[in-house]
């Protein structure tokens, strides 16, 4: 059954507004990060792929491109370091240098306010899963995807990259689930904001 926050107007009225302030951005830094990818690696600018989202609805993500063109094809060649239905790696040979860049800064994500603004995602919610995970996923498991997907998360505030076991990111999944509330995704949004600065600042 989808979450309650799923028919929350003032859920998708900030989802809209921060879209639209998010596609604004992306429509300056178009064409200076468009040009660093294609300089750095030949290939598409964008980076498209099928994802599922609310109760396992199928979707497609975008991103600008922060790895070599074949890098799906590459994946079974890298190591994986987390624990359980996820894949992370923090040296992934696949990315480019300008993609450490965009994943450093989180300036790849940028073109996913327009899924945000299209209703497949909102700013605040759990990681969109891949086909290859949502397979093995137990009952557990498909509770995190009563709520839409989103930029941002009760995971990524509370160490993002640093959590590499799964189950570990359902509870906290669950958790924002449990006490989701208005103003909790705006304290999540703020928490993500001041991580993004941290971590530019080497302090992240």
């Amino acid at each position: 059954m989808p979450h309650v926050s799923t028919r929350s107007l003032f859920k998708r009225t900030l989802d809209i507004f921060g879209a639209l302030i998010g596609l604004a951005i992306l429509g300056v830094l178009l064409v200076p990060v468009a040009i660093a990818i294609r300089l750095d690696s030949a290939g598409p600018i964008f980076y498209s792929q099928e994802r599922f989202g609310l109760q396992g609805h199928p979707f497609r993500i975008w991103k600008f491109r922060s790895m070599v063109t074949n890098a799906d094809e590459l994946k079974a060649s890298v190591a994986n370091e987390a624990e359980g239905l996820i894949f992370k790696n923090a040296e992934d040979p696949r990315v480019t240098r300008v993609g450490r860049f965009l994943r450093k800064t989180s300036l790849d994500e940028f073109p996913q306010f327009w899924n945000v603004l299209k209703g497949d995602m909102s700013l605040v919610g759990t990681r969109p899963p891949t086909g290859d995970e949502v397979q093995h996923y137990s009952e557990r498991h498909w509770q995190r995807l009563e709520v839409r997907p989103g930029l941002t998360g009760q995971w990524q505030v509370s160490g993002r990259s640093a959590i590499k076991d799964f189950e570990e990111i359902v509870t906290l999944d669950l958790h924002y689930q449990q006490h989701w509330s208005p103003i909790y995704d705006v304290k999540l949004l703020i928490l993500t904001v001041i991580a993004l600065l941290s971590k530019r600042s080497g302090a992240y």
